[in-house]
């Protein structure tokens, strides 16, 4: 069956499915664990570091 005709569950268990056999379950785990997508809202939080920042003070923090 084409992935194009396959339900996005589907694509996924046969996604993980390779993902063991190819690298068993350790391997398959510590390579998930490179995608976590962590907490937070960053686009918030990037706010409150900034906002009183011109460009001038983000130039002579990076000197």
């Amino acid at each position: 069956m084409s992935v194009h005709k396959m339900s996005p569950r589907d694509i996924r268990r046969l996604g993980l499915e390779a993902l063991a056999e190819a690298l068993g379950p350790v391997g398959m785990a510590r390579f998930l664990q490179q995608f976590e997508t962590g907490a937070g809202d960053y686009t918030e939080e990037r706010k409150a570091w900034l906002d009183d920042m011109d460009v001038e003070a983000i130039v002579e923090k990076i000197k």
